[in-house]
């Protein structure tokens, strides 16, 4: 156990600048909750008929929460990591099938009068069994492949079990923890890849009406990509500028040679010849690998084809996979449909309320949007209208430097920490919250599709704001100890 002096220290030693960003921060969720919610009618905000009340009792409980946690001995959250997490999945089972159906989801336990969302205290759990997976002795995930096997079935069961709670949101906020990968030693070519995969999503979705040589004028954009990639990577990743000329060549001499045909009105099928070109450049890249035998080239064939392959998924998993309101909410963030009135009336009516805040705002509980009821959900996942409305510019500014402090003092935490557990939780930490801002932000403004990503300490719910407390707690517990494992 630690030792007296070291206990009597802990409220010196905890970093009061995390305590005081978050206390702001729920400060200022409460009063926008209220702003939010409010009418003419309403009681004060601290009744607890209003969801500023309710937010008030569930902030006093999070401090409660937050002090026992303080007081918990920090090695005790790495030795009881597994044990946690065996503990939450098996509650996570236990939600299918006991949760009742809530706006088609799966994911809520009623008790009484208090609901409690498995999925938001699943994130602490899953840190602390990551961070102590990395912690075990010589434990590497750079270049062992078992090792990072374990890593992301750690991250996938609770995204699995999600997912079958219908809470696709909840379950795409794991996926950030794959960038705590990429800072313990991952391939950047997996982030690559993930990104390489969206981009292929939304380009081959958002520019499939209009015909480029055939083929929907996406399909084409994203063979050009695949070209450039390929060229790029057997240049500037293989360092093999010898084979990425000879195909840069080749295929500018074929595209002249399409070009002209085109001119004598002669029909071209797109898919033939760019399939045909780019098999053309795989198999004269499989002859120099035999002279090479260079893993890099392999690497950059098997991109190409698992990029194709996956280019001619997008429409059946869009089509047959999504259910139709998701598909609808992406016709509506990348612009192919407005909706005004259905899937894009949310976001529709934020943008007009965040636009209509200027540059200093309409003043607290002067909102119109907000009174007038216009927006829906917008004490939880669209609170950050609100603030957009009776704050403008100014309000909105102060609340993305509040995140962003937050955020960079606790990469500052995750940098000085003594061991790899204290680091990995600390960047599992500031994953989730970059995720929860961006996303949302994204959301409200119209940028991503709506995916029910609340605001952290801002959006009116309890499991939210427990869930992130428990979070950060754990976190200031853990660095409140950094000077202990030091001298020892």
């Amino acid at each position: 156990m630690e030792s007296q002096s070291t206990k009597q220290s802990l409220i010196r030693n905890l970093d009061w600048t995390t305590i005081i960003l978050y206390a702001t921060m729920i400060i200022a969720g409460v009063i926008s909750i209220y702003a939010a919610s409010y009418d003419y009618d309403n009681a004060s905000m601290f009744s607890f008929d209003e969801f500023s009340g309710k937010q008030i009792r569930w902030i006093g409980l999070s401090f409660i929460l937050g002090l026992v946690i303080l007081l918990i001995d920090s090695r005790l959250y790495e030795t009881y990591a597994y044990p946690i997490y065996i503990g939450m999945i098996l509650l996570l089972i236990i939600t299918i099938f006991i949760a009742p159906n809530i706006k088609g989801s799966h994911s809520w336990i009623v008790l009484g009068p208090m609901s409690l969302q498995p999925a938001e205290f699943a994130k602490f759990a899953t840190a602390l069994a990551l961070a102590k997976l990395f912690n075990a002795y010589n434990f590497t995930i750079k270049g062992n492949n078992q090792n990072f096997f374990k890593a992301i079935t750690i991250i996938f069961i609770p995204i699995v079990l999600i997912l079958a709670q219908n809470e696709t949101g909840s379950a795409l906020v794991y996926l950030s923890l794959f960038f705590v990968l990429y800072r313990e030693g991952m391939s950047g070519l997996i982030l690559f890849a993930a990104l390489l995969a969206i981009v292929i999503f939304v380009v081959a979705i958002k520019f499939s009406e209009t015909i480029i040589l055939g083929i929907p004028s996406g399909e084409f954009y994203i063979y050009i990509l695949l070209i450039a990639i390929m060229n790029l990577m057997l240049a500037f990743y293989c360092k093999k500028y010898n084979i990425a000329r000879q195909i840069t060549i080749c295929i500018t001499i074929s595209a002249i040679i399409i070009y002209i045909l085109t001119l004598f009105n002669l029909k071209i099928n797109g898919t033939i010849y760019f399939i045909s070109a780019i098999a053309i450049s795989i198999l004269y890249c499989l002859f120099e690998l035999f002279k090479y035998k260079s893993n890099k080239i392999l690497i950059t064939i098997a991109t190409i084809i698992l990029s194709i392959s996956f280019l001619f998924s997008v429409n059946y998993v869009f089509d047959n996979v999504l259910e139709p309101h998701q598909q609808q909410r992406i016709k509506v963030a990348l612009g192919i449909e407005e909706d005004l009135r259905g899937a894009g009336y949310n976001v529709n009516q934020s943008k007009i309320a965040i636009g209509s805040g200027g540059f200093a705002g309409k003043g607290f509980l002067n909102g119109t949007q907000t009174k007038l009821k216009y927006v829906p959900e917008q004490h939880t996942d669209f609170i950050f209208c609100t603030i957009g409305e009776e704050e403008g510019f100014i309000g909105t500014s102060i609340v993305t430097m509040l995140f962003l402090a937050l955020i960079l003092r606790i990469i500052k935490i995750a940098e000085r920490q003594p061991t790899t557990f204290g680091r990995v939780y600390s960047y599992c930490v500031a994953c989730y919250l970059i995720f929860h801002f961006c996303i949302n932000i994204g959301m409200v403004i119209g940028l991503c599709p709506v995916i029910g990503i609340p605001l952290p300490f801002f959006s009116y719910g309890g499991s939210s704001l427990w869930g992130f407390t428990i979070l950060l707690f754990i976190l200031l517990r853990i660095d409140a100890s950094r000077r202990y494992h030091l001298s020892h």
